[in-house]
């Protein structure tokens, strides 16, 4: 029988130390949690770094100046008119998404959202007010070549009826 005492007497004095385990890593979760809610640790997104900046110029940059999906639609634009293009709309964009206000619990999220919106908005209006402006080009070239053929097809006919 004192086999059995033995056993249980280890086994409530191992129970204890395992509460008082538990107990003690409890208090410890408290105490880091305390610690954590009076850091003001604060994450934003906005504004954007000047790197961050760079990249979306150089992206722009690329998406007007080389093959893409829009350059099949719209056409390119020359490289070095791009440069200052994609320049001026991640200007442009950066500036209308600065002005909006931003709460205190705000991280940017939203206006980093607004910003990125605004550039595909501009970049789309650029290409597609140029694809408009070279249609229109390339339609009246298209019309001034064809009254200059009308107008050679009809210097041919009053040549042939003058010489019958």
């Amino acid at each position: 029988m004192t086999d059995q005492t033995e056993e249980q007497t280890t086994t409530i004095a191992a129970g204890e130390d395992s509460g008082s385990n538990v107990q003690q890593m409890m208090q410890e979760v408290d105490e880091t949690t305390k610690k954590l809610d009076k850091m003001t640790t604060s994450f934003s997104i906005w504004p954007p770094t000047q790197r961050t900046r760079d990249a979306v110029i150089k992206r722009l940059l690329q998406t007007l100046s080389e093959k893409s999906v829009l350059s099949d639609r719209y056409g390119t634009i020359p490289a070095d008119e791009a440069a200052g293009v994609a320049r001026r709309i991640e200007e442009e964009a950066f500036n209308a998404a600065s002005n909006i206000p931003v709460s205190a619990e705000d991280d940017g999220i939203e206006i980093l959202q607004y910003y990125s919106k605004e550039i595909s908005k501009r970049m789309l209006d650029t290409v597609k007010s140029r694809s408009a402006s070279s249609a229109t080009s390339s339609t009246l070239d298209e019309k001034d070549g064809a009254t200059a053929d009308a107008a050679a097809q009809d210097e041919e006919s009053s040549t042939v009826e003058t010489q019958s």
